[in-house]
């Protein structure tokens, strides 16, 4: 899962389509002011023998160093007579032209390179990446100002051989994200279909790739009219190419006679690298989903647009045709839950049973909204005792987790930080949830300690995690999750990882704390056995929807869906196996019926 939770209803820019992408981007007021002001240089930059009344190069002596608004020197001259503002526009072509050079050739390399390395691998990868790792250990600068004879000051020659430079970059990107396509199953089947390399890596790869790639210019821009400006601010290249790097250089130059002269094109040079860095931010939001936004308005209309039955009106927790999805390599969106609808009832246990890969855990953290950056909810309706939870903001949702609903996670050891001690991490805990000082917090984590079966509290609230047992663990973890009382308790896989003594002190656990406190439990698992113990009504999931539902006892003795029935016909019958005699390995004389 992502580290940074999204919004129950955000709409996460890969899982729409690539129109929708676009219109993002359009209406993205940083993309508008950056793409506007980058595009007026450019048309600035190709009118600049119609928009400047000089040359260049062009020298007066009249006009050393005029100040700004002199007639025909609007900006004022420089120490050399020179016209500051036709200097200026001139300028913007040698930085679009060195910006398209160096990124041409860093596009070109890299994502030539980057497809075969990460298609084919192997001795392939290996020699390519050898070839980068040496450039990399080039100083780039410096080797620039090195090869100075080499390019005789021509600064398309010289970002011609920066975009070389630049190369292993977009390399190891296209290369990432090439080797995942590569494994994919339609790749394969393409192969088997006849399809040749070129056109796997054009029609399947290439759209997975475009985007980052697409993203990585901006940025790889700014980065070459950045050296070129500094190439040409150290000297380096032809003093008669107007540049950026030159002017600011002259600038310093002429600073205690003239401070504009240096901040004319200080300021153009600024303004115009950080639209292109901003325009990349902007880019990466749209075609990434970087920065998901909560569709507030879009949330409640889809959760409106699903009406209440009679079998929910009354739940405690309902889930209503609830739609889910995340985006696939070529960004379109995958559906994961497909019109999920179960309710959960105050005190009773509710089994949510399936396979890995059914739908059961993105079920719960869609109740939770800790759902990963890239999923969409795109229909449903989540409600918490007639509250809606779709479209609800992170802070209201942040007032329910650990109060209202409460979760205890699969994998006990792994969910404790194992840089501080068991008490800090359950005060913490208490202290996040409830207005507790630190004393009192402390003390109803001994409390609560204890009244999970854990024998020595306050021994135990000193240890570390690596210090005690994975049931000593998932105690600890129920003993945080039921601090504030909650109502609803959303156990995913709370037993996987125990032994069979251990799962059964912490299912005798769970159903003493609810008689105790009237929980609710979603229980998330895939043990019919855990079901048959604890659950009163049990959910059986298939490829994210509900196939089967109804009471333990009924499910158990008449299942009607063919899913439920092959679930429960691949449980071993127990009383076969202990009276089949021992077989030892290699034996061949086995009947017929085992192995």
């Amino acid at each position: 899962m992502s580290s940074e939770p999204a919004l129950i209803g955000t709409e996460a820019a890969p899982a729409a389509p690539k129109r929708s992408a676009l219109r993002r981007l359009i209406r993205d007021p940083q993309a508008d002011i950056t793409a506007g002001l980058l595009l007026v240089f450019v048309i600035l930059g190709l009118l600049a023998p119609w928009v400047t009344g000089h040359g260049p190069n062009e020298a007066v002596l009249s006009a050393v160093n005029a100040p700004v608004g002199t007639p025909g020197y609007p900006l004022g001259g420089d120490q050399n007579g020179r016209d500051i503002w036709a200097r200026l526009i001139y300028s913007i072509n040698t930085s679009v032209l060195s910006a398209l050079i160096g990124t041409g050739v860093a596009i070109a390399v890299g994502l030539s390179c980057g497809l075969i390395g990460g298609y084919f691998g192997g001795r392939v990868r290996g020699a390519i990446e050898w070839v980068f790792n040496l450039i990399m250990t080039f100083p780039g600068i410096l080797l620039l100002i090195v090869l100075m004879p080499l390019t005789r000051g021509d600064f398309r020659v010289t970002m011609l051989i920066f975009g070389v430079l630049l190369a292993p970059g977009t390399y190891r990107l296209v290369r990432n994200v090439t080797v995942g396509v590569r494994n994919e199953l339609y790749v394969d089947a393409a192969r088997v279909a006849g399809l040749s390399t070129l056109r796997i890596l054009g029609r399947h790869v290439m759209p997975v790739v475009r985007g980052p790639v697409i993203i990585s210019t901006a940025f790889l821009m700014g980065s070459a009219i950045s050296v070129q400006a500094g190439l040409a601010f150290l000297g380096v290249g032809s003093s008669d190419v107007p540049s950026f790097g030159a002017m600011i250089s002259y600038g310093f130059l002429n600073l205690y006679v003239d401070p504009l002269q240096f901040v004319w094109p200080a300021l153009l040079l600024g303004v115009s690298t950080a639209s292109l860095v901003l325009l990349g931010n902007s880019l990466r939001d749209a075609l990434e989903g970087a920065r998901p936004k909560a569709s507030k308005v879009g949330a409640t209309a889809r959760a409106k647009a699903v009406p209440r039955s009679g079998d929910d009106a009354g739940a405690l927790l309902s889930i209503r045709d609830l739609r889910l999805s995340y985006p696939d390599p070529g960004g379109e969106p995958k559906p994961v839950l497909n019109g999920v609808s179960v309710t959960l009832n105050a005190g009773e246990t509710l089994g949510l049973v399936g396979e890995s890969g059914s739908g059961k855990t993105q079920t719960a953290f869609a109740v939770l909204g800790v759902l990963p950056a890239e999923a969409t909810v795109t229909e449903g309706s989540i409600r918490l005792d007639g509250r809606e939870l779709v479209g609800l903001p992170e802070r209201g949702l942040r007032a329910l987790r650990g109060r209202e609903i409460a979760y205890v996670p699969q994998e006990p050891m792994s969910n404790l930080d194992p840089s501080f001690t068991i008490g800090a991490q359950v005060v913490e805990g208490i202290r996040a949830t409830t207005a507790m000082s630190r004393s009192a917090a402390r003390a109803r984590a001994l409390e609560l300690l204890g009244h999970v079966g854990i024998a020595d509290p306050r021994r135990t609230m000193g240890l570390y995690p690596h210090q005690i047992s994975g049931g000593m663990a998932q105690r600890v973890l129920i003993a945080s999750a039921v601090a504030s009382r909650p109502r609803v308790l959303i156990a995913d896989e709370p037993t996987t990882a125990l032994d069979v003594t251990i799962q059964a002190e912490i299912l005798d656990l769970l159903r003493e704390l609810q008689r105790e406190m009237g929980m609710a439990i979603l229980l998330v698992t895939h043990n019919f056995g855990v079901v048959a113990d604890i659950c009163d009504r049990m959910a059986v999931m298939q490829d994210g929807r509900i196939v089967e539902s109804g009471t333990v006892l009924d499910v158990f003795r008449e299942p009607r869906h063919p899913y439920t029935k092959k679930l429960l016909a691949s449980i071993l019958d127990e009383s076969v196996v202990r009276e089949d005699p021992p077989v030892l390995i290699g034996d061949t004389t086995r009947g017929p019926g085992h192995g």
